[in-house]
């Protein structure tokens, strides 16, 4: 037995050994066809000109008060079968949004919109990871900024180099 086999066989990690190369290369091709990460939304939008998508922010009215990405459409993942067409252009791709990794609303409000015939992606890191990779946000009080959080963000330069 080799080392590498010998680790292979112990290693909670290696149990199931990792795929094929070019099944894992159209598994995560797949992820970036359905996902957008926060740092390369508010690129996009914090550019000249149209960024090509619409954010909607799927949560509740109290929570879209507390704060939300400038700019996003409100409207809770409810209200998108009756309202969506009617705020939406279809020939605009979606980018959801809820509150953090551990909510699933972004990926409920994207599936809605998906069965309603609309283009989408969702926000990894949700309104959490804006926040604490210091972009701006709007509150019903006013615009907000807070610090980057040096664990999930760059805090000496703007480029993560991912």
């Amino acid at each position: 037995m080799t080392a590498t086999t010998a680790a292979t066989a112990t290693s909670p990690v290696l149990r199931v050994a990792p795929a094929a190369p070019a099944d894992a290369a159209a598994y995560f091709r797949a992820g970036l066809v359905f996902h957008a990460d926060v740092s390369d939304v508010a690129t996009a939008l914090a550019a000249d000109g149209d960024p090509g998508f619409v954010v909607l922010d799927s949560r509740s009215t109290a929570a879209w008060d507390q704060g939300h990405v400038p700019g996003a459409v409100h409207l809770p993942t409810a209200l998108i079968p009756e309202q969506a067409e009617r705020l939406l252009d279809k020939s605009v791709p979606v980018v959801t949004y809820c509150w953090g990794p551990g909510c699933n609303g972004a990926t409920r409000a994207a599936l809605a919109l998906a069965e309603l015939g609309f283009r989408v992606k969702e926000m990894l890191g949700g309104f959490e990871y804006w926040v604490r990779e210091g972009f701006e946000y709007e509150t019903w009080e006013g615009r907000e900024r807070r610090a980057a959080d040096a664990l999930t963000a760059p805090v000496d330069s703007g480029d993560c180099g991912c």
